[in-house]
Protein backbone atom coordinates (compact mmCIF):
# COMPACT_ATOMS: atom_id res chain seq x y z
CA UNK A 1 0.00 0.00 0.00
CA UNK A 2 1.28 3.39 -1.24
CA UNK A 3 0.00 6.69 0.11
CA UNK A 4 0.56 9.64 -1.58
CA UNK A 5 -0.82 13.54 -1.45
CA UNK A 6 -2.96 14.39 -4.67
CA UNK A 7 -4.03 18.13 -3.88
CA UNK A 8 -4.06 19.64 -0.45
CA UNK A 9 -7.13 18.36 0.56
CA UNK A 10 -6.67 14.58 -0.86
CA UNK A 11 -4.84 11.38 -0.50
CA UNK A 12 -4.39 8.65 -3.23
CA UNK A 13 -4.11 5.36 -1.76
CA UNK A 14 -2.60 2.57 -3.53
CA UNK A 15 -2.90 -1.36 -3.70
CA UNK A 16 -1.23 -2.10 -6.80
CA UNK A 17 -1.07 -2.07 -10.82
CA UNK A 18 -3.22 -4.28 -11.92
CA UNK A 19 -6.74 -5.51 -11.57
CA UNK A 20 -6.87 -8.28 -8.71
CA UNK A 21 -9.12 -9.81 -6.35
CA UNK A 22 -6.75 -8.78 -3.59
CA UNK A 23 -6.66 -5.18 -4.49
CA UNK A 24 -10.36 -4.73 -4.62
CA UNK A 25 -10.62 -6.59 -0.93
CA UNK A 26 -8.40 -4.09 0.08
CA UNK A 27 -10.22 -1.03 -1.58
CA UNK A 28 -13.68 -2.61 -0.64
CA UNK A 29 -12.43 -2.58 3.39
CA UNK A 30 -10.85 1.11 3.11
CA UNK A 31 -13.86 2.49 1.49
CA UNK A 32 -16.27 1.09 3.87
CA UNK A 33 -13.87 1.80 7.36
CA UNK A 34 -13.82 5.41 5.77
CA UNK A 35 -17.56 6.11 5.25
CA UNK A 36 -19.27 8.17 7.35
CA UNK A 37 -16.20 9.61 9.52
CA UNK A 38 -15.75 13.23 10.51
CA UNK A 39 -13.88 15.20 8.13
CA UNK A 40 -13.99 13.07 5.23
CA UNK A 41 -16.02 14.49 2.60
CA UNK A 42 -15.82 12.33 -0.57
CA UNK A 43 -14.34 8.07 -1.25
CA UNK A 44 -13.47 7.64 -4.82
CA UNK A 45 -12.79 4.06 -5.55
CA UNK A 46 -11.27 2.38 -8.43
CA UNK A 47 -9.60 -0.76 -9.39
CA UNK A 48 -6.53 -0.77 -7.05
CA UNK A 49 -7.02 2.32 -5.44
CA UNK A 50 -9.05 5.14 -3.73
CA UNK A 51 -8.92 8.75 -3.74
CA UNK A 52 -9.84 10.19 -0.36
CA UNK A 53 -11.28 13.48 -0.06
CA UNK A 54 -11.45 15.41 3.62
CA UNK A 55 -11.70 18.73 4.86
CA UNK A 56 -8.65 20.65 5.91
CA UNK A 57 -10.53 22.78 8.32
CA UNK A 58 -11.73 19.77 10.01
CA UNK A 59 -8.45 17.25 10.11
CA UNK A 60 -5.02 17.49 8.50
CA UNK A 61 -3.50 15.33 5.80
CA UNK A 62 -1.43 13.49 8.55
CA UNK A 63 -4.76 12.62 10.92
CA UNK A 64 -6.17 10.66 7.54
CA UNK A 65 -3.15 8.77 6.61
CA UNK A 66 -2.60 7.60 10.54
CA UNK A 67 -6.14 6.54 9.90
CA UNK A 68 -5.79 4.97 6.64
CA UNK A 69 -3.23 2.77 8.05
CA UNK A 70 -5.04 2.03 11.67
CA UNK A 71 -8.07 0.73 9.08
CA UNK A 72 -5.77 -1.51 6.89
CA UNK A 73 -3.85 -3.12 10.28
CA UNK A 74 -5.58 -3.24 13.34
CA UNK A 75 -9.11 -3.47 12.17
CA UNK A 76 -8.51 -5.28 9.07
CA UNK A 77 -7.44 -8.33 11.70
CA UNK A 78 -10.75 -8.32 12.92
CA UNK A 79 -12.87 -7.25 10.16
CA UNK A 80 -15.34 -10.31 8.91
CA UNK A 81 -16.99 -9.19 5.33
CA UNK A 82 -20.44 -9.73 4.94
CA UNK A 83 -21.68 -12.28 2.57
CA UNK A 84 -21.94 -10.01 -1.23
CA UNK A 85 -25.10 -10.23 -3.06
CA UNK A 86 -25.43 -11.63 -6.11
CA UNK A 87 -27.74 -10.16 -8.75
CA UNK A 88 -29.16 -11.54 -12.18
CA UNK A 89 -29.66 -9.02 -14.70
CA UNK A 90 -31.90 -11.15 -17.46
CA UNK A 91 -30.68 -9.55 -21.44
CA UNK A 92 -32.14 -10.06 -24.75
CA UNK A 93 -28.93 -10.68 -26.64
CA UNK A 94 -28.54 -9.91 -30.49
CA UNK A 95 -31.41 -8.00 -33.02
CA UNK A 96 -32.32 -4.58 -32.42
CA UNK A 97 -31.16 -4.67 -28.76
CA UNK A 98 -27.09 -5.90 -29.58
CA UNK A 99 -26.51 -4.54 -32.74
CA UNK A 100 -22.86 -5.37 -32.50
CA UNK A 101 -23.19 -9.22 -31.70
CA UNK A 102 -22.40 -9.91 -34.84
CA UNK A 103 -19.18 -7.83 -35.12
CA UNK A 104 -18.07 -9.45 -31.49
CA UNK A 105 -18.29 -12.77 -32.84
CA UNK A 106 -16.52 -12.18 -36.15
CA UNK A 107 -13.78 -10.53 -34.39
CA UNK A 108 -13.52 -13.39 -31.37
CA UNK A 109 -13.74 -16.36 -34.44
CA UNK A 110 -16.63 -17.20 -32.27
CA UNK A 111 -20.33 -18.20 -32.90
CA UNK A 112 -22.86 -15.21 -31.78
CA UNK A 113 -24.86 -18.10 -30.03
CA UNK A 114 -21.26 -18.91 -28.75
CA UNK A 115 -20.40 -15.27 -27.05
CA UNK A 116 -23.94 -14.81 -25.40
CA UNK A 117 -23.03 -18.44 -23.79
CA UNK A 118 -19.80 -17.29 -22.59
CA UNK A 119 -21.17 -13.81 -21.59
CA UNK A 120 -24.05 -15.47 -20.00
CA UNK A 121 -22.01 -17.80 -17.74
CA UNK A 122 -19.82 -15.99 -16.52
CA UNK A 123 -19.88 -14.46 -12.52
CA UNK A 124 -18.73 -10.70 -12.80
CA UNK A 125 -17.75 -8.71 -9.60
CA UNK A 126 -18.90 -5.25 -9.60
CA UNK A 127 -15.57 -3.40 -8.68
CA UNK A 128 -16.76 0.17 -8.37
CA UNK A 129 -19.32 2.50 -9.79
CA UNK A 130 -18.22 5.40 -12.06
CA UNK A 131 -18.92 7.35 -15.57
CA UNK A 132 -21.99 7.61 -15.06
CA UNK A 133 -25.18 7.34 -11.72
CA UNK A 134 -25.46 3.56 -11.11
CA UNK A 135 -22.65 2.16 -14.20
CA UNK A 136 -20.71 -0.29 -12.43
CA UNK A 137 -17.36 -1.14 -13.84
CA UNK A 138 -17.06 -5.63 -13.81
CA UNK A 139 -14.52 -7.89 -13.27
CA UNK A 140 -15.00 -11.01 -14.92
CA UNK A 141 -15.27 -11.07 -18.79
CA UNK A 142 -14.42 -14.38 -20.44
CA UNK A 143 -10.86 -13.39 -22.28
CA UNK A 144 -12.43 -14.26 -25.53
CA UNK A 145 -14.79 -11.86 -25.66
CA UNK A 146 -11.66 -9.05 -25.37
CA UNK A 147 -13.22 -6.95 -28.27
CA UNK A 148 -11.86 -3.49 -29.26
CA UNK A 149 -14.36 -0.65 -28.89
CA UNK A 150 -15.96 0.53 -31.89
CA UNK A 151 -13.78 3.49 -34.33
CA UNK A 152 -16.33 6.14 -33.67
CA UNK A 153 -18.33 6.57 -30.32
CA UNK A 154 -22.09 6.40 -30.79
CA UNK A 155 -23.94 10.02 -29.45
CA UNK A 156 -26.66 7.68 -27.81
CA UNK A 157 -26.42 4.27 -26.25
CA UNK A 158 -30.14 3.35 -24.86
CA UNK A 159 -30.46 2.80 -21.59
CA UNK A 160 -30.38 -1.12 -20.47
CA UNK A 161 -27.85 -1.76 -23.27
CA UNK A 162 -25.23 -4.17 -22.52
CA UNK A 163 -22.04 -3.48 -23.90
CA UNK A 164 -18.24 -5.24 -24.82
CA UNK A 165 -15.25 -2.53 -24.26
CA UNK A 166 -12.07 -4.21 -24.59
CA UNK A 167 -11.60 -6.42 -21.74
CA UNK A 168 -14.47 -5.38 -20.11
CA UNK A 169 -18.49 -5.17 -19.77
CA UNK A 170 -21.14 -3.15 -17.91
CA UNK A 171 -24.28 -1.90 -18.26
CA UNK A 172 -25.25 2.07 -19.67
CA UNK A 173 -28.00 2.52 -16.90
CA UNK A 174 -28.99 5.75 -18.66
CA UNK A 175 -29.52 7.20 -21.98
CA UNK A 176 -25.45 8.51 -22.61
CA UNK A 177 -22.84 8.49 -25.39
CA UNK A 178 -20.57 5.88 -25.69
CA UNK A 179 -17.99 3.47 -27.29
CA UNK A 180 -18.08 0.31 -26.06
CA UNK A 181 -19.75 -3.08 -28.20
CA UNK A 182 -23.49 -2.93 -28.02
CA UNK A 183 -24.51 -7.01 -27.45
CA UNK A 184 -27.66 -6.76 -25.84
CA UNK A 185 -30.21 -5.11 -23.68
CA UNK A 186 -31.83 -5.58 -20.20
CA UNK A 187 -35.20 -3.66 -18.91
CA UNK A 188 -33.46 -3.95 -15.58
CA UNK A 189 -33.29 -0.08 -13.97
CA UNK A 190 -29.59 0.51 -13.15
CA UNK A 191 -30.20 3.81 -11.85
CA UNK A 192 -33.90 5.18 -10.82
CA UNK A 193 -33.94 8.14 -9.28
CA UNK A 194 -37.60 7.74 -7.96
CA UNK A 195 -36.47 4.59 -6.42
CA UNK A 196 -36.19 4.12 -2.24
CA UNK A 197 -32.23 3.28 -3.43
CA UNK A 198 -31.48 5.08 -6.69
CA UNK A 199 -28.44 2.62 -7.93
CA UNK A 200 -28.90 -0.46 -7.98
CA UNK A 201 -25.48 -2.21 -8.07
CA UNK A 202 -22.73 -1.86 -4.92
CA UNK A 203 -19.18 -2.46 -4.63
CA UNK A 204 -18.63 -6.19 -3.88
CA UNK A 205 -21.88 -7.07 -5.44
CA UNK A 206 -21.78 -10.27 -7.47
CA UNK A 207 -23.62 -10.05 -10.85
CA UNK A 208 -24.88 -12.61 -13.18
CA UNK A 209 -26.50 -11.84 -16.71
CA UNK A 210 -29.15 -14.04 -18.08
CA UNK A 211 -29.60 -14.68 -21.30
CA UNK A 212 -33.75 -14.19 -22.21
CA UNK A 213 -35.25 -16.19 -25.11
CA UNK A 214 -38.37 -15.59 -27.26
CA UNK A 215 -39.35 -13.20 -29.80
CA UNK A 216 -36.67 -10.52 -30.18
CA UNK A 217 -34.15 -12.51 -29.05
CA UNK A 218 -32.61 -14.34 -31.93
CA UNK A 219 -28.99 -14.90 -30.17
CA UNK A 220 -30.81 -17.44 -27.48
CA UNK A 221 -32.65 -20.26 -27.75
CA UNK A 222 -32.72 -21.58 -24.16
CA UNK A 223 -35.03 -20.06 -21.35
CA UNK A 224 -32.87 -20.22 -17.58
CA UNK A 225 -35.03 -21.32 -14.72
CA UNK A 226 -33.51 -18.63 -12.85
CA UNK A 227 -35.95 -16.45 -15.24
CA UNK A 228 -38.65 -17.36 -12.61
CA UNK A 229 -37.25 -14.84 -10.22
CA UNK A 230 -37.69 -11.25 -10.31
CA UNK A 231 -35.23 -9.70 -12.28
CA UNK A 232 -32.25 -7.06 -10.62
CA UNK A 233 -33.20 -8.97 -7.04
CA UNK A 234 -30.37 -10.11 -4.79
CA UNK A 235 -30.19 -13.66 -4.50
CA UNK A 236 -28.23 -16.65 -2.22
Amino acid sequence: MTIRPASDRSLLVTFGAGISLESHHQVFHLTRSLEGLRGILNLHPAYASLLVEFDPRLVESAVIESLIHQKMTTEAENHAPAPPRTIEIPVHYGGEFGPDLDDVAKHTGLSPQRVVELHSSADYLVYFLGFAPGFAYLGGLPPELTTPRISAPRKHVPAGSVAIGGNQTGVYPIVSPGGWRLIGRTQVKLFDPAAPEPVLLRMGDHLRFIAESGAGNPACSRLSGSLSRQPGLASP
